[in-house]
């Protein structure tokens, strides 16, 4: 399985979008600063999540939401 996230830093609103294998994880390796982008930033908050089964569905959904009506519609959905 395949995941879709998406980050919220609860401080200054930034978002973040990605996909991964272990959400889990990965959003450790984003609060611990082992990732050089986000570290800054820190915490990350999971707000949201979407569940594929390869991991070319999931890359297909991770830049739609970074597209503008991706963006249109997270901002619909107030994560």
């Amino acid at each position: 399985m395949y995941y879709v996230y998406v980050l919220r830093n609860h401080n200054n609103f930034n978002r973040y979008i990605g996909h991964c294998k272990d959400i889990p994880d990965r959003l450790n390796d984003y609060n611990y600063g082992k990732v050089k982008s986000t570290k800054a930033f820190r915490p990350w908050h999971l707000v949201h999540h979407e569940e594929f089964n390869t991991r070319v569905e999931a890359i297909t959904r991770e830049r739609f939401l970074k597209s503008g009506i991706g963006r249109e519609w997270l901002d619909y959905q107030a994560f």
